[in-house]
């Protein structure tokens, strides 16, 4: 490769890099603006359904209202987790500060999961001591949080699809909706027919579905924490397209892995044939654009070797491997690949 070639693809290199980091940037931004409209509006929510429950003496309503309350700490976290994420690494957090957002994911997890407790407890208690509910101010708090909350939802939606944390409050959210919309149905009962009970039926309706919410984000916290392989890379069909370039004899000490919510991370020794190691960044460049384009692992750590695996060291789970064929996986007694 000439010297004016190699300065070409470097110059290539940075407007990319430059590129990359303006869009990271104009996403953060915009996350964090629908973020602080989402809080201000739920604030509001909050305050509707909290009158209404009280007044009504409707559960259900309160139920919602609660919530509603983890919307609301689930949203300023989410706010919190995306200016933190901006802060740049230092020699202590080499990777910046993105895991502050799976950490408050974790968090938010964690308190749903409490708040259906505390649900299930006051229905029970009210399934077996009915109370009488107001109706049709059930009907006015769940129309006010249907409506806000799908305003709330549909703007989240178009902004985190690869944040793990705007996911998380945007279930939150969504499942508010369902919510109010059970209380709707709850009051149109109760109106219909005088069947009070139905009122802590719909609680605990309510607190299922807050109970599968938090499952998923809880599973995919502890995932990333564990450094699992991400749930959309199968590491097999990675290692088989690894083996079809030219050059690549082999591929062990694989490690595969998330940063945070969309950020894919890769560690891997790559043996080469037919080119000193001195000559190997067209290939790194092959792998690199393999790896994104079709894994979307954009952050590798490749180191080039000449030698062979030693399949006798007890440390690597995916060995050697002929070019062009599959990978076979050697199992060890110590695994080091990070398996989901």
């Amino acid at each position: 490769m000439s010297a004016r070639t190699k300065r070409t693809n470097i110059g290539h290199n940075q407007r990319q890099n430059q590129a990359q980091s303006q869009t990271q940037n104009h996403t953060h931004a915009n996350i964090k603006r629908a973020l602080g409209v989402a809080f201000a509006l739920t604030a509001c929510v909050l305050l509707v359904e909290l009158v209404g429950g009280l007044v009504s003496h409707s559960l259900a309503l309160l139920s919602d209202a609660g919530h509603v309350l983890t919307d609301i700490v689930a949203l300023g976290l989410a706010w919190f987790a995306a200016v933190q994420a901006e802060r740049p690494s230092n020699d202590r957090r080499t990777y910046g500060y993105h895991r502050v957002g799976i950490l408050v994911a974790l968090a938010n997890a964690i308190t749903l999961i409490l708040i259906v407790v505390a649900i299930a407890i006051e229905a029970i208690h009210r399934l077996q001591q009915p109370e009488t509910v107001t109706p049709w101010v059930m009907f006015v708090g769940a129309a006010v949080g249907i409506a806000v909350n799908l305003f709330i939802g549909l703007g989240l939606r178009q902004e985190g699809e690869h944040n793990v944390n705007v996911r998380a409050a945007r279930l939150h959210v969504f499942g508010d909706v369902g919510a109010s919309a059970a209380v709707l149905v709850g009051g149109v009962i109760i109106a219909l027919t005088g069947w009070y009970p139905a009122d802590p039926i719909i609680s605990l309706a309510i607190a299922l579905l807050i109970a599968w919410g938090a499952w998923g984000v809880l599973r995919e916290t502890i995932a990333i924490l564990m450094e699992s392989t991400p749930r959309n890379v199968d590491v097999t069909n990675l290692l088989r397209d690894l083996g079809k370039i030219p050059g690549v004899s082999g591929v062990h000490d694989l490690h595969v892995w998330s940063i945070a919510g969309g950020m894919h991370a890769l560690s891997a020794h790559v043996q080469v044939v037919d080119r000193p190691l001195s000559a190997c960044d067209t290939l790194r460049e092959k792998i690199n654009a393999l790896l994104a384009k079709d894994y979307h692992i954009g952050h590798t750590t490749l180191q080039f070797e000449c030698r062979t695996c030693d399949l006798c060291a007890g440390s690597n789970l995916y060995c050697q491997f002929e070019p062009g064929e599959a990978a076979h996986s050697h199992m060890h007694s110590h695994t080091h690949m990070h398996s989901h």
